[in-house]
Order: C-alpha cells, then structure tokens, then sequence
C-alpha cells in the first residue's frame, strides 16, 4: 500500500487540510485533488473512485470529505482500514466538523496523520497512541523540570534570608546613627511595636517620653511606619509594604518579596481559573436538525451483578427557518422491545403507533422555531429498565488486598462490543493520603485529585482494540470499603433505542428540506457501590 496524500475536502471541492506523504510535485497532487468532486457522482454506494493512474478512498464526513489518494496496486482493505482511523482521529482533533472548526486546527490533523501514515505506508498504531505521541509527553522532560524547580525554591530561599538579613542590618544601622537605644535589641521587633503605637509616640515629641528621654523620637516614629500592617509576632522586621497575602504560600511569594526589598515594583498578573463546563454543542448548519440523546443510570455491585439500570431517552427538534417548520419526521425505532415510547401530547399518536411518523395533530399548525438552547421542541420519550448485567456497556471489577502496611488495588474494566465509548474516566475514591498513591501499571493515563482524594483513570476510546484494560496501585493500609464507591462517565455515538430518523416529510408539498441527526448516550449516574 501506498498513499500519496490524505486531504479533508469540502462538497464544494475546496481543500481545507492536505498532507503529501511521496515525492511528488505540488503541481500534481493541486491536480489530483481538483479532479475528486468531478469523480464522485450521486446515489453511489460505494466510497472508492479509481482513474488511469490512482485510486481516491473517501468517507463523508457531514458536510466534507476524508480523503486518501492512493496508487493502483495498493490493498483496498488496508486503504480502508487507514481510512477509518483518520476518521476517528478528525473528530478528536476538530469538534466542530465544519470548514471553520477543520482550518482552525488544520496543524493538529496534519501532526496526527502524519503518526499514522509515514512515507505512504499505514503504521500500527492505536487512536489513543497517535494522541500520546501528538503530546510528547516525557519522563526525563518532567523529572528535569522538577529538579529545576527544586533549584529555584532553594535559590528563592537563601535570597529571602539574605533579604531579611540586609533588611535588619538597615534598621540597626540606622538606630546606631541615631543613638540612645541600645537597650531595646534585644527586644523583638513585636514587643517594640507594640509598645510605642499603644503609646502613641510621634515625631513631634509629644506623648510618653516627649522625644528627649530616649532620644530617638524620628527613628521610633519611622520604625513603627514600617512594621505597620504586619503580625505583631513577628521576630525581623519585614521588607516595607509586605504583609499577609491571602490564598499564597510563603514559599511563592518569596523571590517577589525579595525583589520588594531591593526596591523594585512587582505587578501581579493574577489569572482567574476556569472551572470544568461543558464543552458547547456545534452550531446549526442545516435547516433541520434531530437530537437523540439518551441518560445512563446503572448502579453496579461490588460482587457483580446490577441493582438499577435505567435508560432515559428523548428526540428534539429544532428548526432555523419558519418555512420548513411545516413538516412530520418518520423514525425508525430499532428492535429492542424492552424500550416503551410516549410521544409529546401534542403529537399525533395514531400516526406515530401505525406508521411510526411523528406529526402534529393539527396539521396547518408549525413547529416552533430558532436556533437558541431553548429552541429544541421535544417529540419523543423512551425508557428502558433492566436486570440483565449484559446490557451495561462497561462492567468495573475492583480487588483490594492487604500486605504487610500497604494495599495493593487491583482495577480491571470490560467493556461490551456495543459500543465504542469515549472520554472514559473512571474515579476511584481513597483514603486520606500524604502523597500520591503509587501506580504500578495502567492501561490509559491517570491523575491524583488530592483535595477530594480521587484517582481518576482516563481511557480516550474504548473499542475492539482494547475491550478490557486494568490499573494497579498501592496506597497504605486502609480497608476495602475505602475505595468504593466508584463513579463512571463517558459517552458515545451509538445508543441503546437505534433510533434514525428516516425521512421527513413536507406537509404542503415540495422537496423535504435538508436535515441532520446528532447522537448521543451520555452517563448522568453510574456507579460500583
């Protein structure tokens, strides 16, 4: 096999993203590319077009094009099957697959494809590896910054201590300049402030003493000025204008308070971080646009077995343009027989029980319009309960066991060949630690949250190519019941009622409009307890 180049073109037959992968001339590969709209024809089943010289493999991709271009002699199968990872790989990459969304991050494909095909021939990698490799992330990389790190906070604190030495060494020379105080350094600097503001000395000489008995009236007056609005317990005097900072540990502000001391001004860029939202659903690109989601809520137990499993779904509509609001969609509801449907009281349920066609039941009346978050008119209801545990898509097994002063976690899921799920993060609670919880192996990635005391195991994708995967970890001794219970979510494109929306159909008339079907399972509750 052999693929001269892998673009992302547009129906129009603008290329948004090209990568050459043979030496060949830019001139050829504009011509070759300019030649696929012209090939690709209506109402044909398959996605190959094959001229004198190569073959061109394509998949839609909504309103664009994936697209290898290949030579004669290469193996259909394979071609194929690097078609097929790409299009898993666009949609990691670019959210929003639209023209916009694909030139915005046009370098991220061009780096992605370039991990799968390299000098025209498909490597044997994985959707989850390409994305590893895509990050660069490295061991040695990590380990060198925190020795550096560990430099720098040694660095900051010798400077701080040098700081307030310089800072002390000021102050006592200039009360030696001064004179007649000898007495009080061996006073802390707390006891001296406090004493003279209780006693309210100024530099006119007026209050305790007038000025003359201790004589050091202004450089009394001027220590006070400089110890204001710091801890009375504080045993060296600070640099000028420094005090307790909320929400900053001492060792942060070190290097700052230092730089202070010498005189210089620091102006602190304080950036507000962003909670976890989220992501926003794409725009409306078409006319009409059908929404299947559907809710997961299961509760697993620990020893196996199911104790709830329940399927919310629903079907909305939205429409952009009040002419094609005069409409009915046919569906196509699947063969599950364990799902029960209730339409929106407004549709018109005889049409939909025998011809499975969801229309109103005043036909002159529209279906309301707009693109807003609101906008989506709800036609269909469905639920699905169950006992059975082969119906849930991922099943958690978790093995504790005790030794010596350590407990050894061992963490296995299996996935059923359903679905392909995506974003999989399994959280696994634990006791109070002091530092991170030792992994010894995992099969994805994961990340200690220390304020809530999670381990949260990340998997990218879960398909055929890795059903089943584990993770291993030791934290000190703490019992089984510690690590329970552990929460699940994830998504995917396919859903448990096979709904599709087959047709719709313009009440007065014409050619249907253009529509699109958006499909989601996501988890609201799922659970190991």
């Amino acid at each position: 096999m052999v693929v001269l180049a892998a673009s992302i073109v547009g129906k129009s037959g603008k290329v948004l993203v090209s990568r050459q992968f043979v030496d060949m001339s830019r001139i050829r590969i504009e011509g070759l590319l300019a030649a696929f709209p012209k090939l690709i024809g209506t109402g044909k089943q398959h996605t190959y077009v094959e001229t004198e010289n190569v073959r061109y493999v394509y998949q839609p991709i909504e309103a664009l094009y994936l697209l290898l271009v290949t030579n004669k002699q290469s193996n259909i199968l394979e071609d194929l099957e690097t078609l097929r990872l790409l299009s898993k790989l666009v949609p990691e990459y670019s959210y929003s697959l639209d023209e916009e969304g694909i030139c915005k991050n046009a370098f991220e494909l061009i780096f992605a494809f370039d991990e799968v095909i390299s000098l025209g021939h498909k490597e044997n990698v994985t959707v989850a590896q390409v994305k590893q490799y895509c990050e660069m992330e490295s061991h040695e990389e990590k380990l060198h910054k925190l020795v550096m790190q560990s430099k720098i906070n040694e660095t900051k604190d010798v400077m701080k201590r040098k700081a307030s030495e310089i800072d002390k060494s000021k102050i006592e020379k200039n009360r030696g300049d001064k004179g007649g105080f000898g007495p009080l350094q061996s006073m802390g600097s707390g006891r001296i402030e406090s004493g003279f503001n209780d006693l309210s000395i100024s530099s006119s000489g007026s209050g305790f003493g007038g000025g003359s008995g201790f004589g050091m009236t202004t450089d009394v007056d001027s220590f006070s000025t400089k110890s204001k609005g710091r801890p009375t317990s504080a045993a060296t005097a600070p640099p000028k204008g420094l005090g307790m900072k909320l929400g900053k540990s001492q060792r942060t502000n070190q290097f700052l308070e230092s730089l202070k001391a010498e005189g210089e001004v620091i102006v602190e860029d304080v950036q507000p971080k962003a909670g976890p939202a989220r992501a926003a659903a794409p725009p409306l690109t078409d006319p009409i646009t059908l929404t299947v989601e559907e809710k997961l809520n299961v509760t697993l137990k620990r020893d196996g077995g199911v104790s709830n499993f329940d399927v919310q779904g629903t079907l909305s509509l939205q429409i952009l343009n009040q002419e094609d609001a005069h409409i009915q969609v046919q569906v196509q509801t699947g063969d599950n027989q364990a799902i029960s449907f209730k339409t929106h009281p407004n549709m018109n349920k005889d049409l939909f029980a025998n011809e499975n066609i969801l229309g109103l039941k005043d036909p002159n009346r529209p279906f309301p319009t707009g693109q807003g978050s609101d906008a989506g008119v709800g036609l269909l209801k469905w639920r699905m309960q169950s006992t059975d545990e082969s119906m849930v898509p991922l099943t958690i097994n978790c093995w504790p066991s005790s030794s010596g002063n350590e407990t050894y976690v061992s963490i296995e899921y299996e996935a059923s060949s359903m679905f392909e799920l995506r974003n999989v993060v399994i959280s696994v609670p634990l006791p109070a630690l002091r530092e991170a919880p030792t992994v010894n192996q995992i099969d994805g990635e994961w990340r200690y949250d220390s304020r809530n005391s999670i381990l949260e195991w990340s998997i990218l994708l879960i398909d055929n190519s890795n059903r089943s995967g584990s993770m291993e970890f030791v934290v000190p001794q703490a019992d089984s019941s510690a690590f329970f219970p552990i929460s699940v979510r994830f998504m995917a494109a396919d859903t448990f009622s096979d709904l599709k929306v087959a047709n719709i159909i313009p009440i007065k008339g014409g050619n249907p409009p253009k529509h699109s079907q958006r499909t989601q399972l996501i988890t609201e509750n799922y659970q190991v307890v």
